[in-house]
């Protein structure tokens, strides 16, 4: 039994098939079966059901799952405890972040961590949410920037930033500008723009309209908040999105979805961080952390209305 071969099944079971698990893992999808082929023979049960586009674990490899979980943690705090005990951070952090990230603190973060550990490698990568939360399970990352709707996983370990409803954004003069809130009824008899599945945004949005059970379907969906924006300055539709993607956008008007559920932003880890990666975290977080008191002072003192976009400190460029 080797570690990579336990690796490779955490990460089947994970994602649900064996070429997804290749995909996050950058190894060949053919390397990924043979080994986890070799771990069934050496452990005498087998771990998946293989059929179709999809595997499902077997009852027995459902039982081998946690330990092979908490094996590959037990190697990861080992390392961990060897760079704390030689006093050096050093090696490589997987950081993931939701697509087109400009939040301020992050960037800041991210350039005083490099200042201060240049012998550190980072490999940066952008996606969805769901993607990212889903790299961080399996391995693939080490810390990640997500934005979610629902909680994260139990493996993981978050920071939260920020929890924000949702609103409508809509140029000023729009018939619902002077409106105290939107329904997601509302919203069906309109054209929406929303950031694509995946993201918090999304996900939030899906939630507060099967609570109202409102069926509705975004008819314009792009990555970037201020495509979105832009869209909805123009007239092409309704954006939903928070008051703070719409933050200092001159002409536009939020207007409070009602009831919605909430979309956070959080820093998030796997089990059992490097010392680089914890190093990571502890300087992302001071810098997004004073970022955001900076915001709250901003919007205490600006005291805008409840319609009205405020001058806080935008997002990041994805929900």
């Amino acid at each position: 039994m080797e570690l990579h071969q336990l690796r490779y099944f955490v990460a089947v079971a994970d994602r649900g098939s064996f070429t997804a698990a290749a995909d996050e893992l950058h190894v060949a999808q053919s390397g990924v079966s043979t080994q986890v082929a070799k771990l069934e023979r050496e452990l005498g049960h087998r771990l998946f059901d293989r059929g179709g586009r999809t595997v499902e674990v077997t009852p027995e490899g459902a039982q081998l799952l946690p330990p092979a979980r908490a094996a590959l943690a037990a190697v990861e705090s080992v390392r961990t405890a060897a760079d704390e005990l030689a006093g050096v951070v050093r090696g490589h952090v997987r950081l993931g972040t939701v697509i087109g990230c400009t939040l301020p603190g992050y960037l800041a973060g991210f350039a005083a961590f490099r200042a201060a550990h240049p012998e550190v490698t980072v490999d940066v990568a952008e996606g969805n949410s769901d993607e990212l939360i889903g790299g961080l399970l399996v391995g693939a990352l080490d810390v990640a920037l997500v934005a979610h709707a629902r909680p994260l996983p139990q493996a993981l370990a978050g920071r939260r930033l920020l929890r924000e409803p949702l609103a409508a954004v809509v140029p000023d003069g729009h018939d619902w500008a002077g409106r105290a809130s939107v329904s997601c009824a509302d919203l069906a008899g309109t054209t929406v723009l929303c950031l694509p599945p995946g993201t918090g945004v999304r996900t939030a949005l899906a939630i507060t309209c099967a609570a109202e059970r409102t069926a509705l379907e975004p008819r314009v969906q792009a990555h970037s908040p201020d495509a979105l924006l832009a869209l909805a300055a123009h007239g092409a539709g309704v954006a939903v999105l928070t008051a703070s993607m719409a933050a200092g956008r001159a002409g536009l008007t939020t207007v409070p979805l009602a009831r919605s559920a909430r979309t956070e932003l959080s820093l998030a880890t796997r089990a059992a961080p490097s010392a680089a990666a914890s190093a990571m975290t502890r300087t992302l977080l001071t810098h997004l952390t004073d970022d955001q008191v900076r915001s709250g002072r901003q919007r205490a003192s600006a005291a805008p209305s409840a319609t009205t976009v405020s001058a806080a400190t935008p997002s990041p460029n994805a929900g």
